[in-house]
């Protein structure tokens, strides 16, 4: 099975981008529709306890918590819309990345927005939360968290993320598996179809596994059994070696002809 080519760098930002556009829509769409049509902190049941709605507008993060900082929440919603905006211009290939960031990116637009342009005032508004499934929390003490599709995508895509960093997929399009592949790697003490340890045998043996069928070459083939084992010849042998052999190249070249010593003598 092949594997698509990475994506275009243009091509992701625009997957980024109409997904980030979709879920900012949804999202003020559903605010929209429950501030026209929900009456204010007071429960409207949808599906018993399992689904009810109940409109408010919280001023912090999740379970109302630094309600006294809203301006902060403000700076980090733009810093992490931010940061996706950077990564989809320059290093985004990947189509799993291009969806979950671009998912996440309108989850993040979707409360920025409310941050920047409802009441109380610019920068410091209250994001309007109306979705309550109480059986989702388990904390004693602690009321169920209210909170409204930004927020869904925002959780949602935060465990894709996770989840595609866990099974090694790069921003680039690429994976680990795939990478090292490319820069020809290998695992150590991994098996290939010669064993562990590839071709690297003792001179004389044979490829483990495979009994004499793929023997491996003698290290001393070619060498005159009466300089077998001898030590290597030192820097000033192997010159006049070289030099001898360029002297009967010389005399070869200007007598072709093939010479038998003995047998010269004896006619």
């Amino acid at each position: 099975m092949t594997r698509r080519p990475p994506l275009r760098q243009a091509a992701a930002g625009t997957i980024i981008a109409i997904l980030a556009v979709l879920v900012l829509a949804a999202d003020q769409l559903a605010k929209y529709l429950a501030l026209e049509n929900l009456p204010f902190q007071e429960p409207v049941e949808v599906l018993g306890d399992f689904l009810s709605f109940y409109l408010t507008r919280n001023p912090g993060a999740a379970f109302s918590l630094g309600e006294e900082v809203t301006w902060i929440f403000t700076i980090a919603l733009a810093a992490v819309a931010g940061v996706i905006a950077w990564l989809a211009a320059t290093r985004v290939r990947s189509r799993l990345w291009a969806v979950a960031l671009g998912l996440l990116l309108g989850g993040v637009l979707g409360n920025l927005t409310d941050r920047l342009f409802r009441d109380p005032g610019f920068g410091v508004g209250h994001v309007v939360d109306f979705i309550n499934t109480p059986w989702m929390w388990f904390f004693p003490g602690m009321s169920p968290a209210i909170y409204n599709v930004a927020d869904i995508f925002i959780v949602c895509d935060m465990i894709a993320i996770a989840l595609l960093v866990l099974v090694g997929v790069h921003m680039d399009g690429t994976r680990d598996s795939g990478r090292k592949d490319r820069e020809g790697g290998r695992k150590e003490n991994e098996e290939t179809l010669l064993g562990e340890d590839g071709d690297q045998f003792a001179p004389g043996g044979a490829v483990a596994g495979f009994g004499s069928e793929f023997p491996v070459a003698d290290a001393e083939t070619g060498i005159p059994a009466d300089e077998r084992g001898l030590p290597p010849l030192s820097e000033r042998e192997q010159l006049e070696v070289e030099e001898e052999a360029e002297r009967e190249a010389e005399e070869y070249e200007a007598d072709p002809k093939p010479r038998h010593p003995g047998r010269d003598a004896e006619i």
